[in-house]
């Protein structure tokens, strides 16, 4: 029996290798770092199950050539890198037709309401159920004005049943005391839960693999062999060549410089997000909390509060700009007044955004033996394990619960 060369060890590659692995397909899981050190190391900790809105709503992208010339926007757009990110723009905007965005909230929706199913199984089959917090998160406003500006979102979980409750006053001080009483409204998700340390889950789930006698390599890979059958081999840089009988490329916002060596180029973007990693904050909150005036998250994990949002569209090779971390950090106090930042670290990563938000899984349309698993936005760690079950079915010959066919990688 040959080999599956899973490329990419962060949640999306991991979880999968270990559900193959677990059916009984031998593994090889390879990265050019160590498991959990991508974007899995530093995302915002939320099973987040009602952020499924299409980014390319008209609301969003009207606003965007505002944004480029801001350095302090939700999206950040470098000067320098606009021609480069022209044609993903321009799919981005015929996304945002109205019977387009219907199609992509139910493509999401779909893969939302399977999150649960999918990950409390996973998390039983290797005992990791503890990383699963049972509180869940504030969407907090200051005003009606506040909530109203975020109606689309109340009218499309209400559309798609996603469970939700409106909070005023003194309400949301009984559930959060930390929070500034110049919160009026905020919309408790249950759902929204999070994880008590996302890289931590990584690990544990690489080594559950292991333990399952699946293979673990660190190396970069530069190319790929192909015979009669289809991919062959996929090559490292350090010389080294895994056979493989298939291969699922899973390797986040670097998936689009893998898929183009096959000759079957993907509108991949990475979205760059940055967080500030707060150790000894000073203060304790149970539920994440969303500010979207502010665009920014916090979320209790890894032993502190982490405040992370916005997002950065600069590719993959420029160096961070951590202004960015400390814009976020000041409106972090802005919501929690007694919240101290002395103790931090700064992080940044790559989000895999593909132009209409729903993520690329299924077989190549170009090798009959490469299948995709990629572009899963800021909902990598919501749909870790959902992606894995459906890959899985579809890998091994199982029937998918789902219909698989908004996700695939032809589809634009």
């Amino acid at each position: 029996m040959g080999q599956t060369v899973v490329v990419g060890a962060g949640i999306i590659g991991t979880a999968i290798a270990y559900q193959l692995q677990r059916r009984g397909e031998p593994v090889v899981l390879v990265d050019r770092v160590a498991p959990g050190l991508g974007a899995s190391f530093g995302n915002m900790a939320s099973i987040a199950v009602t952020e499924f809105m299409p980014a390319s709503r008209p609301g969003v992208w009207a606003q965007m050539p505002g944004w480029t010339l801001a350095p302090e926007g939700p999206v950040r757009v470098r000067p320098s890198y606009l021609p480069r990110l022209l044609p993903w723009f321009l799919r981005f905007i015929a996304a945002s037709r109205p019977s387009k965005l219907r199609e992509l909230e139910a493509a999401g929706s779909v893969l939302c309401r399977r999150v649960y199913e999918d990950l409390d199984a996973l998390l039983a089959q290797t005992g990791l159920q503890h990383m699963l917090s049972s509180e869940g998160c504030l969407s907090v406003y200051t005003d009606e004005a506040e909530f109203r500006a975020d109606h689309e979102h109340i009218e499309i979980l209400d559309r798609f049943g996603f469970r939700y409750e409106i909070l005023e006053g003194n309400a949301i001080r009984d559930l959060e005391p930390a929070v500034t009483t110049k919160i009026g409204k905020a919309v408790l998700f249950p759902d929204n839960r999070s994880i008590a340390d996302p890289y931590k889950l990584v690990l544990a789930l690489a080594d559950r693999f292991q333990q399952l006698g699946g293979a673990l390599e660190t190396g970069e890979v530069v190319g790929f062999a192909q015979d009669q059958t289809g991919v062959s081999d996929v090559r490292l840089k350090d010389g080294r060549d895994l056979q493989s009988k298939r291969v699922v490329l899973a390797a986040g916002a670097f998936t689009g410089r893998l898929s183009a060596m096959l000759g079957e180029p993907i509108p991949l973007e990475t979205e760059r997000g940055y967080h500030t990693q707060i150790m000894a904050p000073g203060i304790s909150i149970r539920h994440s909390l969303i500010w979207p005036a502010r665009a920014f998250m916090v979320t209790p994990t890894a032993g502190g509060i982490r405040v992370g949002g916005t997002v950065e569209m600069a590719g993959l090779d420029a160096a961070p700009d951590y202004r960015r971390a400390k814009v976020l950090v000041k409106r972090a106090k802005e919501a929690l007044p007694d919240l101290k930042a002395e103790r931090t670290s700064e992080w940044m990563g790559h989000r895999p955004a593909m132009p209409d938000t729903v993520p690329v899984m299924g077989r190549s349309a170009k090798h009959a033996n490469v299948w995709y698993a990629t572009g899963h936005g800021h909902l990598g760690l919501t749909y870790g394990a959902t992606t894995a079950r459906l890959m899985t079915d579809l890998i091994t010959g199982a029937t998918p619960p789902v219909d698989m066919k908004p996700y695939r990688v032809d589809r634009f």
